[in-house]
Formats: structure tokens, C-alpha cells, sequence
């Protein structure tokens, strides 16, 4: 084939490797911006020009023939080469600009991730930010991400990771509710209250607490069962049920902190610490690359410094 001829099929070539990354036209077109059918007139007009089947197509799915297969193993490096080239070039100019595609947990994403975007994005106005707020675990490489925000003990070693900050879980309640039933002084005292939990698994329900110390020792963690009319998956709702004079909820500290500094809500139990439903730090992700752009090692930078002090209460 001239070589005009396969010029012109560039596009074509890039367009069938996202399709093989994404596994249905949908899909493929939303993480291109361009409409299914435009995807799918591309791909047919490739195939035409090759004179092969290059994917199988069902009801749900797509997937990539032998030839297909074949043809987006030997081009992917020479795109992801000339990504690279083009992005260093364009950064020498100095400016952050493009897409910054991130996933985050939904409560951290809505109550602490959006507020700080606007000075971010006001400072950089080429760039251009995408949030998925999802607390499923997805894979940044697969769906397109450069960052995922992880509340999660350790960071995985699969990918380029930074901590952001510690995080503590914390029982909060109104004071309306606290006034009705009382406010525990001990972990036992829970035994006497509606406690609003993230339920873990089909087994009964246990809140584990550590004494604090100034000394920094503690005694034996102490494991309850809890009771409860109500759970949920979610923090910021179970943080909204507590508003609502439900009883006193577990979450994190991140959930929790707007609420309790306006005074909506207050601390239960501060001497002690809850152990266990939610993890004590925040990650955020990127995956391995050669070349990192520009907006998104600022970003990065960005979220570090802002949540260096982590969530006070």
C-alpha cells in the first residue's frame, strides 16, 4: 500500500487501539469524544482498506481478530512514541495545558476534591479536568486515567504513588440526638445508641476502639458489637443520616469535616480511636509512563500541598 495511502489511515489505526483498550464502541468513542457512529464508520472504513475482518462484534462486546489483534501490537508503541514526542514539544513553551482525566471515591471526590478545583484550574486555564467520582476500583491504565485518588492503607506497587495525608475515622452525632439519648463516655456506652455503620460483610456488625495516649501507648483494642436501624456504603451518607438526628455515625474524617466545623455536628468519643472500616491514608495514583505531562505533575503537586494538613476538626 503507497505510503499517502496508509498515511491517511492514522487516525483509523489509533481509533481500532482504543477500541482494543476499551472493549465496545461506546466506549471507545466516549474516551475519544467522538460519536459511536463515527467510530464505527472509521473502523469499517479500515477494514475495507485492509480487506480483513479486523473485529468480531456482538451484542455487548467488541473484540479484535487474529488481524486485528496484530495490527494494534505492532502500532501502539509508535503512537504512545508519538504522543510523547508531540507533548514534550508542546510543553516547551512553558504552559500546562490538556485533559487530566481523575477518578476519585465519591464522598471525598464531592466534598473535598471539587472545592479545591476552581483555584487550580483558574491558575492553569488551558487545562481542562474530568472527574469520575466511582468507589469501585478501576484501572487507571485500561479506562484512560492519568490520576486515581486512593483511600487505602498502603499504595499499590503497580503504580507511581504519593501519600497526601493521614486519616482518622470518627463517630459524630447532633447534639439534638446526643441531648434525647445520652453521650457515651466509653465504647461500651454504644451499646445504648443507634450506630450508623458501613457494613463490611454479612457477619455482625463490630466498631474496634484504641485508647489514646500522650504517651503513645495503648491498651488492648477493644471490639464491640454495634446496633443500628440503618447502614449504608456510603459515607456521606451515613454522615447526612446522622444530621438528620439518626444516631452516631462512623466516617472519615474528610466526610465529616465540614459538618462538624460548622457546628452541625459534633465529635463522639474523641478520646478514643476507632480502628479498622475505613483506611488511615490517601494516596494519589498515576500510572507508569515515560513522559509525565505537565498539568498533570502540577495537579499532582497542587493536591499534595493542599491536603498536607489533612482534615482537622
Amino acid at each position: 500500500m503507497e505510503i499517502e495511502k496508509i498515511a491517511g489511515l492514522w487516525t483509523h489505526l489509533h481509533w481500532l487501539t482504543v477500541l482494543a483498550d476499551q472493549g465496545s464502541y461506546t466506549a471507545a468513542a466516549t474516551r475519544l469524544g467522538v460519536s459511536k457512529a463515527a467510530m464505527s464508520q472509521r473502523i469499517s472504513e479500515l477494514e475495507r482498506a485492509a480487506g480483513i475482518s479486523l473485529v468480531q462484534r456482538t451484542t455487548r462486546s467488541v473484540r479484535l481478530t487474529e488481524a486485528g489483534q496484530r495490527l494494534v501490537e505492532d502500532t501502539r508503541n509508535q503512537y504512545e512514541q508519538i504522543a510523547t514526542s508531540f507533548a514534550s514539544v508542546s510543553e516547551l513553551a512553558g504552559v500546562a495545558r490538556g485533559l487530566i482525566r481523575i477518578t476519585a471515591p465519591v464522598a471525598f471526590g464531592r466534598q473535598q476534591l471539587l472545592p479545591r478545583l476552581p483555584a487550580f484550574l483558574r491558575t492553569h486555564p488551558e487545562v481542562r479536568v474530568q472527574l469520575e467520582v466511582s468507589d469501585r476500583l478501576t484501572s487507571l491504565a485500561t479506562e484512560g486515567f492519568d490520576l486515581a485518588i486512593r483511600h487505602s492503607a498502603e499504595a499499590p506497587d503497580t503504580h507511581v504513588a504519593w501519600k497526601l495525608c493521614d486519616t482518622q475515622s470518627v463517630l459524630v452525632a447532633t447534639r439534638a440526638y446526643l441531648r434525647k439519648r445520652g453521650t457515651p463516655l466509653v465504647p461500651e456506652d454504644l451499646a445504648a445508641h443507634e450506630c450508623l455503620f458501613y457494613p463490611r460483610n454479612s457477619g455482625a456488625a463490630t466498631w474496634s476502639f484504641e485508647r489514646k495516649s500522650p504517651r503513645r501507648t495503648t491498651a488492648a483494642p477493644v471490639t464491640l458489637p454495634i446496633n443500628g436501624q440503618f447502614s449504608a456504603n456510603n459515607s456521606e451518607t451515613l454522615r447526612d443520616a446522622a444530621l438528620d438526628d439518626m444516631g452516631i455515625a462512623l466516617v472519615p474524617d474528610f466526610t465529616a469535616q465540614a459538618a462538624v466545623q460548622a457546628g452541625k455536628l459534633v465529635v463522639v468519643l474523641p478520646q478514643w480511636r476507632v480502628t479498622g472500616p475505613f483506611a488511615d491514608r490517601l494516596h494519589v495514583l498515576r500510572p507508569y509512563a515515560s513522559h509525565v505531562p505537565r498539568a498533570v505533575s502540577l495537579f499532582v503537586g497542587y493536591l499534595r500541598e493542599s491536603y498536607a494538613q489533612g482534615f482537622p476538626l
